[in-house]
């Protein structure tokens, strides 16, 4: 009877492990595409921050304004919205133009408003608690000629288990002093997603 019992239960010890979800880790490139749910991934974020900013690098703005000043254009990066339907983590997509306009070596870059007020805070303590000689200066920041906004979109169109999504990216960039446009561009990224016949 204890052999049965101890049979018994060890049937259901193997038939739980058995069934219990089984996890593989695998380690790839951040490179790599991986597009598992057909949202918006980093992927994306990566082929808009690419594309575009080669394109705005490429423009007469740029060649107009060292021409005009005698040295490369000071850009900041302003309001970027996120208009689709949904969640996407604009911070992600900042970023990813941030380091390719900076890296381009084609314009210089100042920090955004956020990162500024943390700035600022820190030098406001310098003039009280660091020494003369290292206490950075008030009101000596870099103002910035141009400010890129933009935007992501979202249209999504489905029949019975395919999932069509469009996204469109919209930028702009802006003049500061006369708030002219002087570069404006978009970026169409489309998923078909299929959803499988079985869970």
């Amino acid at each position: 009877m204890k052999r049965v019992f101890f049979f018994i239960l060890l049937s259901l010890a193997l038939l739980v492990s058995a069934c219990g979800p089984s996890v593989k880790v695998q380690r790839v490139s951040p490179d790599t595409t991986a597009d598992l749910s057909g949202k918006w991934n980093s992927t994306d974020s990566r082929l808009v921050a690419d594309e575009m900013i080669r394109d705005v690098l490429s423009r007469p703005w740029l060649s107009r304004f060292v021409e005009k000043h005698g040295k490369a254009p000071v850009v900041i990066v302003g309001s970027m919205r996120n208009l689709s339907s949904e969640h996407i983590e604009m911070r992600t997509i900042v970023a990813d133009l941030s380091r390719e306009l900076i890296n381009s070596g084609s314009v210089r870059f100042v920090a955004a408003r956020d990162d500024r007020d943390e700035i600022r805070e820190e030098r406001q303590d310098q003039q009280y608690w660091a020494s003369e000689e290292t206490a950075k200066r008030l009101a000596y920041e870099t103002g910035a000629d141009f400010m890129l906004q933009g935007s992501v979109k979202t249209i999504m169109d489905e029949i019975d288990r395919t999932k069509a999504k469009f996204y469109q990216v919209d930028l702009q960039l802006i003049d500061m002093e006369s708030t002219e446009m002087v570069w404006i561009a978009s970026k169409e990224i489309m998923k078909i997603v299929e959803k499988s016949r079985f869970k």
